[in-house]
């Protein structure tokens, strides 16, 4: 930061003057320059520093601090709001209305006592407005508090808050396997958590397992579904953690974002993740204190420059832009809160918890780092999750049970030849049907290699089951059930009567002397041809 000296630079001699008053001293000097050498060799006296001190008010002293916390800079539009504007106005209505004598903020105290000054500086999004405590001001201004940082960042959970946990788990893996298996079939994936699904298609392209197309990719799926689970999750979780093109604000429930304004979705995931690696490890924490202190404390961490005004958000329920620092609950809170208990629990990062029990996460009122989160934050798979070694269970009625405890890839590849059946709590369930069969066939799969993962993966197949497969690879299907028009005549002679006339083309299939299918919606043209022949018919119990 520049020191006193240069933050004198700019300021025409009333101004100078101005600040010796607030100081209590008289400026001998002729000219601006002259005046700026002088004042602020004797502001820099200790003395004069703790009297001028002493002299504040306990917000312009908290003031000092919090851009203190900030390492002697704090964003001027964040400044601001907390602490009140700067009023621009010329050399001549200043002189005349003396802002000093008559401050209308703690921000103007501290700018006419030059405690604080007004400079670009680079930022990580680029040059960005300061207020700032001159250089060799900070070594005299001793902190009296941080009111930043660390664990005041909110505060601890209450029991009941936290009376029902929530611990992460690793069913992303299963459902991502779903995902991927309901992209290769285009059927929905039902039993899929809500607002999961829009995750996983950005999440799976970050981590390379989407090809560019939203289809997976061949090889990366391989290996994804065949790691060992803790692998698996680990790679999923390092592609969240470091995917600068995941952007967890346009997935954020109830945000629909518009125009073609960019975020740095990256930094805002970083940031978040540091102030939650501040708090103690194992104590839960209320989550609704913890945002309302990043709002306090760094409310434009995702804002470039506290920009409330351009970026083009709409609550989804309501229609209604949301523009303006007073929507920072409806956009910043909701982004951290979704963070939080979306994609940081479903990864394994964070433990959430909620007052009353059968609360969904996104409910939850408290949370803390998980056993997992060491880990899988220095990009270590965390131990302890299960091997996938339990047989799939294939029933004599062509059905399939596939347990949570299944190779994923075996029910990757057995969800594509069957027909999707609802799920239960400890098993995914298919039934091989003969149009799942003909789906898989087009694209490239064999029963042979159906019954190489049955063979490997399953209990003993059922006899029948096995015969009706290779007979199907090899016959397709031999039985049809259909529903049929039939037509019943009384005597032979007026069906074959019947066949010789223009009506013939009507007619389908002989069941028999005296029975005949005839074409859906040509029952009564079939009846006029038999009326012109002298016998009358009616049609009963037939569906159209």
């Amino acid at each position: 930061m520049p020191d006193l000296e240069h933050s004198l630079y700019g300021h025409d001699l009333g101004h100078l003057r101005i600040v010796a008053e607030g100081w209590g001293l008289e400026l001998a000097a002729p000219d601006t320059k002259a005046a700026i050498a002088e004042l602020a060799s004797q502001l820099l006296a200790p003395m004069l520093v703790e009297e001028i001190l002493e002299t504040l008010s306990s917000e312009a002293r908290s003031a000092l601090d919090d851009i203190l916390d900030e390492a002697g800079r704090m964003p001027w539009a964040q400044f601001t709001r907390q602490y009140g504007e700067v009023r621009e106005m010329g050399p001549g209505r200043r002189d005349r209305q003396r802002p000093d004598r008559n401050p209308i903020s703690t921000a103007e105290v501290l700018w006419y006592r030059a405690l604080i000054g007004r400079a670009f500086f680079d930022a990580p999004r680029g040059s960005e407005e300061f207020a700032y405590i001159p250089d060799d001001l900070i070594p005299l201004i001793p902190q009296q508090s941080s009111s930043k940082g660390g664990a005041s960042l909110g505060r601890a959970a209450t029991s009941v808050e936290s009376a029902y946990p929530m611990p992460v788990n690793d069913r992303l893996l299963d459902h991502v396997c779903t995902f991927l298996a309901a992209l290769r079939t285009d059927q929905e994936p039902a039993s899929l958590p809500e607002n999961l699904q829009p995750f996983l298609l950005s999440l799976l392209a970050s981590a390379g397992i989407l090809a560019p197309d939203g289809q997976p990719d061949l090889d990366a799926t391989r290996a994804h579904l065949e790691a060992p689970r803790g692998d698996a999750l680990l790679q999923l979780a390092q592609a969240w953690l470091n995917s600068a093109a995941h952007n967890d604000l346009r997935l954020t429930p109830r945000l629909q974002l518009e125009g073609q304004w960019e975020n740095d979705a990256l930094a805002a995931r970083r940031f978040v993740i540091q102030a939650l690696d501040a708090l103690p490890g194992k104590t839960w924490w209320n989550l609704s204190a913890f945002i309302a202190d990043i709002r306090r404390a760094h409310p434009d961490f995702q804002r470039p420059a506290g920009d409330y005004d351009s970026w083009y958000i709409k609550d989804a329920r309501t229609d209604e832009f949301l523009r303006g620092f007073e929507h920072w609950d409806d956009v910043e809170g909701a982004l951290i809160r979704y963070m939080i208990t979306g994609p940081m629990h479903w990864l394994g990062l964070v433990d959430v918890a909620a007052p009353e029990e059968d609360t969904p996460p996104s409910g939850a009122m408290a949370f803390r780092r998980s056993g997992w989160a060491a880990p899988l934050f220095a990009d270590t798979a965390p131990e302890g999750l299960p091997p996938e070694s339990d047989p799939v269970h294939v029933r004599s009625d062509g059905r399939v049970g596939v347990p949570l405890g299944a190779p994923r890839s075996a029910r990757y590849q057995i969800a594509r030849f069957c027909r999707w059946e609802p799920d239960t709590p400890h098993e995914y369930r298919y039934l091989f049907t003969p149009a799942s069969l003909e789906r898989a066939r087009g694209q490239g799969l064999q029963i042979s290699h159906l019954l190489t993962i049955l063979q490997k993966h399953a209990d003993p197949i059922p006899p029948n089951i096995l015969k009706a497969l290779k007979q199907w690879e090899h016959r397709g299907t031999e039985i049809h059930i259909e529903r049929q028009v039939i037509l019943r005549v009384g005597a032979p002679q007026i069906l074959q009567a019947l066949q010789k006339t223009r009506a013939a083309r009507f007619l389908g299939d002989q069941l028999g002397p005296t029975a005949i299918i005839i074409k859906a919606g040509a029952e009564e043209k079939v009846l006029a041809a038999l009326l012109e022949m002298g016998f009358m018919g009616e049609t009963f119990n037939v569906q159209r």
